[in-house]
């Protein structure tokens, strides 16, 4: 009877062709080799989903020489010539409470629009250096390459012989210096 079981096989056997039992479903691997393709893909996962440090803001130390700037930065003053100490506390808190209380309004204005901004610029010259930029520059470099073939075939076709028949006949003449005193 075809279609039926043989003695010792299994109804799952049928179930699945060889291939699939062996490589694993492409949704949900079951060999090491696929399996690794699924932890790449919970890792980039991992990078957009990651919990942001509150404390260290510039854990790369890009903004270290640029906007450092306190008070006794912007405002000094030199021996001899001093205001009343009130009047230099007073101006030591105004200046740091603005400047800390500025950034803060500013930034909750103006931060979430432009990060929305910078977000989309860096995602199209992602998009334009990974579709456009790099593409073209792999096809600049098979083009020259073959153009540098032909180049150097037809300078060894044409100039070696010309150069060489050159420098045999200029290689006869001897120059001779000598000082007359």
């Amino acid at each position: 009877m075809t279609g039926g079981l043989k003695d010792g096989e299994t109804e799952e056997k049928f179930l699945h062709s060889p291939f699939i039992r062996k490589q694993g479903n492409i949704y949900k691997p079951n060999n090491k080799d696929m399996d690794n393709e699924s932890l790449n893909e919970k890792t980039m996962e991992d990078i957009h989903t990651k919990e942001i440090d509150l404390v260290n803001r510039d854990p790369k130390h890009i903004n270290d020489d640029v906007v450092k700037v306190d008070f006794e930065d912007v405002i000094a003053e030199p021996a001899g010539t001093y205001s009343f100490d009130g009047v230099w506390k007073a101006s030591f808190t105004t200046f740091t409470v603005t400047k800390y209380w500025c950034y803060r309004l500013l930034t909750a204005l103006v931060g979430i629009p432009l990060a929305l901004i910078w977000g989309i610029f860096f995602a199209i010259l992602s998009f334009l250096h990974i579709w456009a930029v790099v593409p073209c520059v792999k096809s600049y470099l098979i083009e020259i390459h073959c153009i540098s073939r032909v180049f150097s075939i037809c300078v060894h076709t044409f100039c070696d012989p010309l150069y060489e028949a050159m420098g045999k006949c200029l290689s006869s003449i001897r120059i001779r210096m000598t000082k007359e005193v």
